[in-house]
């Protein structure tokens, strides 16, 4: 069973597009009327509770190329410099301001890259969806039910009954869309309800406005298609683990948002699987590996290769997912084996 809270953390992008998908459908909305946001920082927690586990996190971070920092600077002979900046995909204010230095480089630069320039229109991002429906339903005449065993079952139908939502609502829709119900903190709802936009849509939107050149780096139905790729049997355990979580969840957020605000990138997966031990127990190592090749590094190489001719040009604005930049095979790295300096901003 792979690690419920990384899973969460590196599938917002599409989670928060499901929760689009789903606010199409009027789905959900009894959840998005909650406002509060009660989530605690758990490393805090642990300091007192638990000091060998912050321990063990903070050495495997430390271990992390590129660990810290969300803005960097990108230098090739010749060209003027980008630069590039690590996001958060929530519409949390404390994410929206960006770091110093970051609003005077997105002012000068003549192209914006992110990571689907489909964010700017939803509806364009919906219709994209829905025009091949087995993204998003089951197609074959099954239903989520036909996937679950009899306790997760029972732990889905209560789960989705405490948010306002009959297991028949959604029964046809893929787990993945069911997550968006399930996965965000009732105050990220209730913001996006509002019409609230995170920071990668407000770079793309201001972008346009200011006459920029904006380069999306994927669509979102190739983001969809990675999820397809896991087996179903991934995608039901990390739903309902996700509802076994209960309130961490919105522990964990709060926590991965503190973290981002602090620059310390690579604490934030050491500390989801820190937090998921405490809930799940033991995890599949094969299962997780697989899991984080398919929809984090592989998606480092496309994020990487496709933002390379605008890079070459200079005058560029990056900004994609924080957690794609560290690590051997983060952006960071795989823009220097390009041939570019990157250098982290104060």
């Amino acid at each position: 069973m792979v690690d419920t809270l990384v899973s969460l953390a590196a599938l917002l992008p599409v989670i928060l597009l499901a929760a689009l998908v789903a606010a199409c459908l009027n789905v959900g909305s009894a959840r998005a009327q909650e406002t509060a946001c009660n989530g605690v920082n758990l490393l805090e927690s642990w300091q007192k509770a638990a000091p060998d586990r912050v321990a063990r996190v903070t050495a495997e971070a430390a271990l992390v190329p590129n660990g810290t920092g969300t803005f960097w600077k990108i230098e090739k002979p010749g060209v003027p410099a980008s630069y590039l900046l690590g996001t958060m995909h929530v519409t949390d204010p404390r994410v929206l301001a960006m770091p110093q230095g970051a609003p005077d480089a997105f002012a000068g630069a003549a192209t914006v890259i992110v990571e689907s320039d489909e964010i700017l229109d939803e509806r364009r991002a919906q219709a994209a969806l829905f025009s091949d429906p087995s993204l998003t339903m089951f197609t074959d005449g099954s239903t989520i039910e036909s996937y679950l065993d009899a306790d997760q079952k029972v732990i889905l139908t209560e789960g989705l009954k405490a948010r306002g939502l009959p297991l028949a609502a959604v029964a046809r829709m893929k787990p993945w869309m069911i997550a968006s119900f399930v996965s965000l903190p009732p105050c990220e709802l209730s913001r996006k309800a509002g019409g609230a936009v995170f920071l990668d849509q407000k770079l793309a939107q201001d972008a346009v406005a200011t006459g920029k050149t904006l380069k999306g780096l994927e669509t979102m139905v190739e983001q969809i298609h990675a999820l397809n790729d896991l087996p179903m049997a991934f995608h039901i355990s990390a739903l309902v683990d996700t509802l076994k979580l209960g309130n961490l969840v919105e522990d964990a957020m709060e926590t991965t948002t503190e973290l981002y605000l602090e620059g310390r990138i690579a604490t934030i997966m050491p500390m989801l699987k820190a937090a998921s031990e405490t809930v799940e127990g033991s995890d599949s190592e094969q299962e997780s590996v697989a899991f984080e090749q398919r929809i984090v590094t592989d998606r480092n190489h496309v994020m990487a290769t496709r933002a390379r001719p605008s890079l070459d040009a200079g005058n560029a604005f990056m900004a994609v997912g924080a957690l794609h930049l560290p690590g051997p095979e983060g952006v960071i790295e795989l823009l220097r084996k390009d041939g570019f300096t990157l250098t982290a901003m104060p």
